[in-house]
């Protein structure tokens, strides 16, 4: 089902480049619905548990550099070594594209997400500033937090 907010991520992503499709999972990956492959979102709306999710994975295809970000498989630590810098990094970009969507918190950190720790994040970015955005300004991708049109506004939303 296409709701008004899937429309407008997947118009987001259309925008700043984020490679996309509809088509049905045969397999479960870690987030219900959505799958990367070879870099591009596989999305499965009748499966697709939180919307909010598809930012999270779009942050992992994101800041992945544009000559390996084709490496991007469904568990992105095996097949691109992304670890806890890039989930870091990941979950820092999509409170950005959260923001640019002017969403609320909770469709990102929905209380299915984040192993429990969703509220804590809510906090961390809403009162304290978040976290991994410095990574997002050392990709080129943000100005500082801090700094006139820095984090969480980007200055471009893939990275080079």
């Amino acid at each position: 089902m296409m709701t008004d907010e899937l429309r407008k991520i997947l118009d987001f992503f259309n925008t700043i480049g984020i490679n996309w499709k509809f088509q049905s999972l045969q397999k479960a990956g870690f987030l219900p619905g959505v799958q990367i492959e070879n870099g591009c979102l596989c999305i499965a709306p009748e499966q697709l548990a939180n919307p909010g999710d598809l930012l999270h994975e779009a942050g992992h295809i994101a800041i992945m550099p544009t000559a390996s970000r084709h490496l991007l498989q469904d568990d992105v630590r095996i097949s691109a070594g992304q670890g806890a810098a890039e989930e870091m990094a990941a979950i820092a970009w999509s409170w950005a594209a959260l923001m640019a969507l002017q969403l609320p918190p909770e469709f990102l950190f929905h209380s299915d997400g984040y192993k429990g720790s969703s509220a804590a994040y809510i906090t961390a970015f809403c009162e304290q500033g978040g976290f991994g955005h410095p990574l997002l300004s050392w990709y080129g991708l943000c100005l500082p937090a801090g700094q006139a049109d820095g984090y969480p506004k980007m200055q471009c939303w893939l990275r080079a």
